[in-house]
């Protein structure tokens, strides 16, 4: 009976570790995942950053400007338009 009772102890004791084992992984994994999700916050914010950049960059009046500063380049006349339409 003794031998009994010592293996059912033993048996208890590994489960007991194995629980605690697992509790903490799954803590680690857990504030891993917090990590990878505060992360993800932080590169939206950044894609959303990026795309207003982006659209103050390609705005028509910004772009005009540049190509009359830049390029001398001009609007042409409505005649020379017209003309090319036919």
């Amino acid at each position: 009976m003794l031998r009994f009772n010592v293996i059912l102890l033993m048996i208890v004791v590994f489960c007991a570790l194995g629980v605690v084992t697992s509790q903490h992984r799954a803590r680690k994994l857990f504030q891993a995942l917090e990590a990878e999700q505060e992360r993800a916050r932080q590169l939206d914010v950044e894609y959303g950053q990026l795309q207003l950049e982006m659209s103050t960059w390609a705005n028509h009046p910004r772009i005009e400007k540049i190509a009359r500063d830049r390029l001398h380049m001009v609007t042409p006349d409505s005649t020379v338009t017209n003309k090319g339409a036919r």
